[in-house]
């Protein structure tokens, strides 16, 4: 790999030659701007506004400006007359356990390799000082004109520098947190808890960037003058959370089917099961023990909220069979007497047309 920065490292007595190399790298896709009519490339040129004239990188030179608008000129010589300790090395001023780092801060990162043959024994003394201290180094280094904060960790079996933002760079989260007095229930925390569970964990390698591999897939389409891929679907969201509940249980749901699981309810789970709890405790196996010397709590669980409906409904449905049952049993009967009643009309009625028999003298 390119080095972009030369120097050493900096450990008390021990200077450690190393060379900078770039740890990362942007596989994103660059467009470049044209003029929609013709194609043309729309191209940016420096011309100084006071002739109008375009002027050549040669020409081009730093000026600060100042509050009333003027333009004070600054050289390189100006800025390499500075006493800048760090220009050309990187120095470590602390050892702090990794956990004091704020992720906020990080910034660019960087590999440093050993600069030549007499410097892989010092380069490799610090990078098992750091193995064995469990500690990352906090140093001071240059880089394209201005002095950086950096931290130094061990990456396999090289040494890594994260850059960092200045701790006065990182602003305050002020007016960013909601303002609204919200309460969280036990029940919503213990399903959110079962999605995560459920979510698992990843292999960050598996990741990839699906709208780079799209982009890619048209370009080349439209190059070969192929059809171009179907439009996607838009992800749903963005829209108000009505019922948060119903909304995580459906999530648990989603992610125990998008992995192959069985999508029962996620009380059956046991971590996102909300039972009777004692004071304010949440009264789950896995976190903090219960107050049991206080009376349960007077609260349904998600399931037995579920069943209560579900029973009213099983019951009025007996009850109105039973109804039916009992008028349809009604109508047979007073249909059964209408019938016998007419049989016994008919009978009648016969035995008065029919003649009477003489008796013989």
């Amino acid at each position: 790999m390119r080095s972009i920065w030369n120097g050493a490292i900096s450990f008390g007595l021990v200077s450690i030659p190393i060379k900078l190399v770039n740890a990362t790298e942007h596989h994103s896709i660059s467009f470049r701007q044209i003029h929609t009519a013709d194609g043309g490339r729309i191209r940016y040129r420096k011309v100084c506004e006071l002739d109008g004239e375009e002027i050549p990188a040669t020409e081009i030179g730093k000026g600060y400006e100042e509050p009333g608008g003027g333009i004070m000129p600054i050289t390189d010589d100006d800025l390499a007359a500075l006493p800048l300790p760090t220009a050309k090395t990187i120095e470590i001023v602390a050892f702090v356990p990794a956990s004091r780092i704020d992720p906020l801060q990080m910034d660019s990162a960087y590999y440093l390799s050993a600069s030549g043959a007499p410097a892989a024994k010092p380069y490799v003394l610090l990078r098992e000082a750091l193995k064995r201290s469990d500690k990352v180094a906090i140093a001071k280094f240059a880089l394209r004109g201005r002095e950086r904060l950096g931290m130094l960790r061990v990456v396999d079996d090289v040494i890594a520098m994260h850059g960092l933002l200045w701790p006065d760079e990182v602003r305050e989260p002020e007016g960013v947190a909601p303002e609204a007095k919200v309460t969280v229930r036990d029940a919503e925390l213990d399903l959110a808890d079962a999605l995560m569970d459920t979510l698992g964990d990843v292999e960050l390698e598996s990741l990839h960037d699906d709208y780079r591999e799209a982009v890619e897939e048209m370009i080349a389409a439209k190059a070969s003058g192929g059809e171009l891929p179907a439009e996607s679907a838009p992800a749903a969201g963005g829209g108000q959370v009505i019922d948060l509940m119903a909304a995580l249980e459906k999530s648990v749901r989603a992610a125990k089917e998008s992995r192959g699981e069985e999508g029962e309810e996620p009380a059956a789970e046991g971590v996102a099961e909300v039972t009777q709890m004692a004071g304010k405790g949440r009264g789950r196996a896995a976190g903090g023990s219960a107050d049991t010397g206080r009376k349960p709590a007077a609260k349904k669980t998600a399931a037995e909220k579920k069943t209560a409906p579900e029973k009213k409904t099983t019951a009025a449905k007996k009850t109105a069979s039973a109804a039916r049952e009992q008028r349809s049993s009604g109508q047979k009967q007073s249909a059964g007497q209408k019938q016998s009643q007419a049989a016994a009309a008919k009978k009648t009625t016969a035995k008065k047309a029919a003649p009477r028999k003489r008796t013989s003298a």
